[in-house]
């Protein structure tokens, strides 16, 4: 029987469950449309990221995230989800500065934007702010390795851990994290024989991007994974679509028919016969 049934409503519990049973699969979603297709399709955890940050809204990093568009972003997904366990990834500066305001901005993930959990970057210095957050009842998923919200600390978007005084911290992160309390920890970047090693260390599933198969789960972004950021192929992402070109080409398909006259059709026009009711209006 699996651990993470397809037909009810996940929990943080059995995500919790799965380790060492049965992988995790998570995936970034944005937007009702997005949420529900994924949802169906059997994602397991869909995560409303700050990458929308760059996936969305075209910046090169996601440090101008606010909490009012991350909620905005996850209330949509929460509305279109029924399986999947819903995170929402806390912005820069949300829980950094200040425990109390940690607390307060986490549980507006819950009560406002439908979350299941939030998602903290940081290890041992963010360790105040994710033990308030845990002690209000929030469910929080962890992250080490590449924390994107530093990318500037860290010289740029780059693997760590490759060097042993690194990797030895972001072991101790990770042990930090899940002996606090984190019911899951994102490993970003972080070489594979690394990875395996946090893996086996803590008690809690392991979720890669970039770290190899040994850990209890993977996330992509979901623009990477369909072609919808053509221009960008980081190593880790297998590309499982490519949406780019589909709708390109029904792009140039309306253009042409609208240029040409052949939409709309007859059919396709309305008529002074009877009231009609439109479902959707522009």
């Amino acid at each position: 029987m699996s651990i993470l049934p397809e037909d009810e409503p996940l929990s943080i519990p059995q995500l919790i469950a799965a380790k060492g049973q049965e992988r995790i699969s998570m995936l970034t979603a944005y937007d009702a449309p997005t949420a529900a297709l994924l949802d169906a399709a059997g994602v397991d955890v869909l995560l409303v990221g700050d990458s929308v940050e760059m996936t969305v809204y075209g910046e090169p990093n996601t440090l101008s995230a606010t909490m009012d568009s991350m909620i905005r972003h996850t209330r949509a997904v929460s509305r279109a989800t029924r399986r999947a366990v819903v995170v929402g990834d806390m912005p820069f500066l949300s829980y950094q500065a200040d425990t109390s305001k940690a607390v307060e901005n986490a549980g507006r993930f819950l009560a406002e934007g439908g979350a299941a959990a939030v998602k903290v970057e940081g290890g041992g210095r963010v360790l105040p702010a994710v033990e308030a957050i845990l002690a209000a009842d929030i469910p929080v998923m962890g992250h080490v390795g590449l924390t994107p919200q530093s990318y500037r600390k860290l010289g740029g978007f780059k693997v760590q851990g490759r060097e042993a005084e690194s990797a030895r911290q972001i072991l101790e992160d990770a042990r930090a994290l899940a002996q606090a309390g984190c019911f899951a920890i994102v490993l970003e970047c972080v070489p594979e024989s690394l990875a395996a090693e946090i893996t086996r260390e803590i008690a809690v599933p392991t979720i890669g991007i970039g770290a190899g198969a040994a850990c209890d789960g993977q996330v992509l972004v979901f623009h990477d994974i369909v072609g919808l950021s053509p221009n960008l192929r980081p190593k880790f992402v297998r590309r499982y679509a490519d949406l780019s070109s589909v709708i390109q080409e029904a792009g140039r398909a309306f253009t042409k028919d609208v240029k040409s006259g052949a939409f709309p059709s007859r059919e396709e026009s309305f008529t002074g016969q009877k009231p009609t009711t439109l479902r959707r209006v522009h």
